[in-house]
């Protein structure tokens, strides 16, 4: 099997984090064994942060991403954008907010158009972009929202060891038990397992679904989500084919011998999920968003601004994402 080489594309992310440090390491470090990606970012920001923390990354400017396939093995491609003041890192300034949007915006364009394989995505402050008025709860909402998706999409959290799904993500615990509907999780698991088919060889992917309460509810003493709209949900899958099983009490779901018997989780709630993920498989855990029109994968883990000075962060999840990326993009066109 022979596949059409696109490049990824790789956003900024937030400039006073630790995606600049990242992405040249991550080059630096093993750019023989990754896939060719270029970064859309500010030449004279990379070339700083490469300066002060002494990453053997040189950098070229290109004028077209297929460019990136020329010079990929001797440098680091740039797709040129400016940032409106310096950043400094660890220290947020937010009229460089839009260059991050814009960074996201072209990496859209370019895949769309064909141009990219798939999206890698730095980590972004969310914080600094609402105050210029982003109004989504974070990348996986914006994505879907500029290429107009149709579909709700799917945050999965994926590694060698375990994949998980927040059925909800970016919400107070409150808000999150109210949106919880037993069609949000029939729906959240027809995409998880069409993905797992598609992008992971997965040939009769095994889901199971978290309770809400403690216990999975105790048979109605903790609460009774379960027995109203989760089993209900599950019991829908069923009929539709899919191997869905639960509700499973969440504190008992996680260790070795019971991640034998699924290929990945639908958990009621953020904490649910990202919790047993991070600590299973920190450094190299990826975020990867299902449903959309193309590949879109990112670290798992954020901006980390209190060392983005200290020249001590890791590319590894960084690393794993581009991996990931490519994997999904190669399985994709197997299953096509």
């Amino acid at each position: 099997m022979t596949f059409n080489i696109l490049p990824l594309a790789l956003t900024m992310g937030e400039p006073s984090g630790i995606g600049g440090e990242i992405t040249l390491k991550a080059w630096s470090d093993n750019h023989q064994n990754l896939p060719p990606f270029c970064i859309i970012d500010c030449p004279s920001r990379l070339t700083n942060i490469a300066e002060n923390f002494k990453i053997n990354t040189p950098i070229k400017v290109i004028q077209e991403i297929s460019d990136t396939l020329k010079f990929f093995n001797e440098a680091l491609p740039v797709l040129q954008i400016e940032l409106k003041e310096d950043s400094i890192l660890g220290s947020v300034n937010p009229i460089n907010s839009s260059a991050t949007i814009l960074s996201i915006e072209k990496a859209v364009n370019l895949v769309e158009q064909g141009h990219a394989g798939g999206i890698v995505t730095n980590p972004i402050n969310k914080e600094a972009l609402y105050n210029i008025g982003f109004n989504f709860p974070g990348h996986t909402e914006y994505l879907a929202h500029i290429c107009n998706n149709n579909v709700e999409p799917v945050m999965m959290l994926a590694s060698d060891k375990l994949k998980v799904v927040p059925l909800t993500r970016h919400l107070s615990l409150k808000d999150a038990i109210e949106t919880i509907t037993t069609q949000s999780i029939i729906d959240t698991a027809i995409i998880l397992n069409r993905c797992l088919k598609k992008y992971f060889n997965v040939g009769s992917p095994r889901i199971a679904i978290t309770g809400l309460n403690p216990h999975a509810g105790e048979g109605g003493n903790m609460g009774t989500e379960e027995i109203l709209t989760i089993k209900p949900a599950i019991d829908e899958l069923i009929k539709l084919n899919i191997l869905a099983s639960g509700p499973y009490s969440a504190d008992t779901l996680f260790h070795n011998k019971a991640r034998d018997k699924y290929d990945a989780v639908i958990t009621m709630y953020h904490d649910q999920a990202l919790i047993p993920i991070k600590t299973i498989d920190f450094e190299t855990a990826v975020n990867t968003t299902l449903g959309l029109p193309f590949v879109r994968t990112s670290p798992d883990h954020g901006t980390a601004l209190d060392i983005a000075s200290l020249g001590v962060a890791k590319p590894n999840s960084l690393i794993s994402a581009l991996k990931l990326a490519d994997q999904m993009i190669k399985s994709s066109a197997v299953s096509n």
